[in-house]
């Protein structure tokens, strides 16, 4: 009879080896996913000329996927807990596939908007399962190289976004920034089904979970009535009846749902326990305030460089390249240290990262140039993104039972897409509110002098968003001193796979 101590060094690269075909199965899947939310961008001129959108509806494009991903994602990373997180990453996957399919198809505008809405939904049931994934399957020392890499793929996809948007736009049609998911989603499907194994979540007792319906209900239909409310000031002012409206549904429905989850259901959509860890509600305020600044600075920046320096959409699109790769640059230096120093400093440097970067991104002008610019703030701001989703997701996941693996992954991902919905906002009406009231004050100014007082509101308001960007990093940094730190997890040896309950914290 064999030792079986001698037959586990056979099967170690086996393992390894399947280990990374999972990662790797996770990481494409969350690419895709990123990838959408800024690939439209560069494409919406081509997208609004073709299909005959209004300038106001014009942003539904981004906004109809915004809001159902939102909307729909703490529902999405319950649903991987109790179905399965081999069987949602499928549906999601599919349906993200599918809705992709039927928009690059669209004839009108009406088609196209359902189309990116479908995809909203299909994002939000499969990014989730991609983190559960990542924390069922890796623990030990190779969690955080396993998040790293996760980190990096997820960063870089906002950045990757813009510079394939413009490639695709300017060679061959915008149709092409939804088709390019055809071939990823079957790709995907295939490894899927090759190397992905199902794991159902269960409660401490053993039963099954079950899926909470009135919670679901109340927190969707919140989320999506906030996130609404938000991206629909660009048309309709904060004070506005239709705003007021929106956000008064959604705060009688968020209300309503921790009344619900802290008093009824006995097995809760979000057990409100999971925030009594300072890792899980620190890791998440961080992630909400740093989400509402980098979200902003991608859609920001792909202005300035096509509306306020001429760049065409290909030349915009690869302007984003460097930065695309300080992302994940950052990301696996933040998974290198995260094991010797924990998630606190590494949030600290990013955040201080971030502050420096945007203050500096805001001395833009009118007649400025990329390399004196662009090139540096830009890249300093990428590499703090990349140090900082590593230690997130880790913090945010630290301490959580295995069951509850998707949930506290959908959480998180909830908070940063939340975040940037309302900083972008935000920001947004600040950026116009200060170009208008330039262009008020200019409206005298002869014939040949508008172009110029155009360009130069523009290049104002631009500068005034990445200044209250740089503030809202720098209240990050504040946050960041709720996360504890957190040490090296325990060797896989000592605790079983997927448990990461044997993370340490301190003060």
């Amino acid at each position: 009879m064999r030792d079986p101590q001698q037959t586990a060094p056979s099967n170690a690269p086996a393992r390894r080896s399947h280990d990374g075909m999972v990662l790797a199965i996770a990481c494409l899947a969350q690419f895709m996913v990123v990838l959408d939310v800024s690939i439209v961008n560069v494409a919406l001129p081509s997208i609004g000329r073709d299909l005959h959108y209004s300038a106001s509806g014009l942003q539904w494009v981004v906004n109809a996927y915004v809001l159902t991903f939102a909307g729909f994602l703490l529902l999405g990373g319950r649903a991987a807990d109790i179905f399965g997180r081999r069987r949602v990453y499928m549906a999601g996957l599919w349906l993200f596939s599918a809705a992709s399919l039927a928009g690059g198809f669209a004839q009108d505008s009406t088609w196209l908007t359902i189309a990116r809405a479908a995809q909203g939904v299909g994002g939000a049931i499969l990014s989730p399962a991609t983190l559960t994934i990542i924390v069922t399957t890796f623990s030990g020392k190779h969690l955080p190289r396993a998040l790293g890499i996760w980190s990096a793929v997820a960063g870089a996809g906002g950045a990757a976004g813009s510079i394939l948007g413009g490639v695709l736009t300017a060679e061959l049609s915008w149709r092409w920034v939804l088709f390019v998911n055809i071939p990823v989603g079957v790709v995907a499907t295939v490894a899927a089904l090759g190397y992905l194994t199902e794991a159902k979540g269960h409660n401490p007792d053993g039963t099954r979970p079950k899926l909470d319906v009135i919670g679901a209900i109340a927190v969707t239909g919140g989320l999506s009535a906030l996130v609404y409310a938000i991206v629909g000031t660009s048309t309709h002012p904060w004070a506005s009846g239709q705003t007021l409206a929106f956000l008064a549904v959604a705060l009688v429905a968020l209300v309503g749902f921790v009344v619900y989850e802290a008093r009824f259901p006995t097995n809760p959509l979000v057990p409100l326990r999971l925030f009594r860890s300072r890792s899980v509600w620190g890791a998440n305020l961080v992630m909400f305030l740093v989400g509402a600044a980098f979200f902003a600075m991608w859609y920001f920046l792909s202005l300035y460089l096509q509306d306020v320096l001429g760049y065409g959409a290909l030349r915009a699109g690869m302007a984003f390249l460097p930065m695309a790769v300080t992302i994940i640059v950052g990301a696996q230096t933040s998974s290198r240290l995260l094991p010797r120093i924990g998630a606190r400093p590494l949030l600290l440097a990013g955040t201080v990262a971030a502050t420096a970067g945007f203050f500096w991104l805001s001395e833009i002008t009118v007649h400025g140039a990329y390399w004196a610019h662009v090139f540096g703030p830009g890249c300093i701001i990428s590499l703090a993104l990349g140090l900082l989703f590593t230690p997130l997701a880790s913090a945010a996941t630290a301490g959580v039972a295995r069951h509850e693996a998707g949930l506290a992954s959908g959480v998180l991902n909830t908070s940063r897409q939340v975040g940037g919905s309302l900083g972008l906002a935000v920001l947004a009406t600040i950026a116009t509110d200060r170009t208008n009231s330039l262009l008020h004050a200019k409206a005298s100014a002869s014939a040949s002098g508008v172009s110029r007082a155009v360009l130069a509101a523009t290049d104002s308001g631009f500068v005034r968003a990445f200044e209250v960007a740089a503030f809202v990093c720098a209240a990050g940094f504040v946050a960041a001193f709720v996360v504890p730190k957190l040490r090296s997890p325990a060797p896989a040896a000592e605790r079983p796979p997927g448990d990461l309950r044997s993370f340490s914290t301190s003060s």
